[in-house]
């Protein structure tokens, strides 16, 4: 009797991964474009991927193939406004201005960025909403902001050395304090436009804010 011979059965083909697509960077900066915006106007819970696909015009494999899941997507989100909000800085040449206007230009233009964009402003009280529970997991997040510090550290230097400015002002809280006056410009609009009757969204009122703010930062470090 001949034995049956049996041929060792074929291997399945192994799967390809997918593409990375022609235009990469394009795809995943329109991606975050509009997940910034969904994210800070509907929060993390609330954003949708299968909405933030469609206005992108990319299907939704593609913010997984960036991105991970929603979560991965609301990080990436968040790195890039905190990024895009510190390149503000990148333009500006300090050193080559006396102390005081200086700072009076780093001011405004800060306040100013605030005001135009407030999907900033949402995005970081989301995130302290989840008790910084996401900023954690972005690892360049304070190389992104340590050059703001040392922006202000070597204008608070050159103050002090010409005269200008208080030798005691510690650039960490002039920073904040520019920031919080900035923020709540924004932050508090709606509640206090109706509460006091003054739209803070009026040019006029932003102009006045604006100086009134680089007054007192001013005012603050002086010497």
């Amino acid at each position: 009797m001949t034995a049956k011979i049996t041929k060792p059965a074929s291997k399945a083909p192994r799967k390809k991964a997918a593409p990375a697509p022609a235009d990469e960077d394009g795809t995943r900066s329109r991606i975050l474009n509009v997940a910034i915006q969904e994210f800070s106007r509907l929060g993390l819970s609330g954003a949708r991927i299968d909405e933030i696909a469609a206005e992108t015009g990319a299907n939704k494999g593609m913010i997984y193939y960036y991105f991970g899941n929603k979560e991965g997507l609301y990080v990436a989100a968040l790195e890039e406004s905190y990024t895009r909000f510190r390149q503000i800085e990148h333009g500006f040449h300090l050193d080559e201005l006396p102390p005081i206007p200086a700072l009076r230009a780093l001011v405004g233009s800060t306040f100013d960025y605030h005001a135009q964009h407030p999907e900033f402003i949402r995005m970081v009280m989301t995130e302290n909403i989840h008790n910084g529970e996401y900023i954690r997991k972005i690892p360049t997040l304070k190389a992104i902001n340590k050059p703001a510090i040392g922006l202000l550290e070597g204008l608070c230097a050159r103050g002090v050395e010409e005269g200008v400015f208080r030798p005691d002002v510690d650039p960490v809280d002039l920073h904040m304090s520019i920031s919080a006056l900035s923020f709540y410009n924004v932050s508090n609009q709606h509640t206090f436009s109706f509460i006091f009757g003054r739209d803070l969204k009026a040019a006029d009122v932003h102009a006045k804010r604006r100086e009134a703010v680089i007054d007192m930062i001013l005012r603050y470090v002086r010497a």
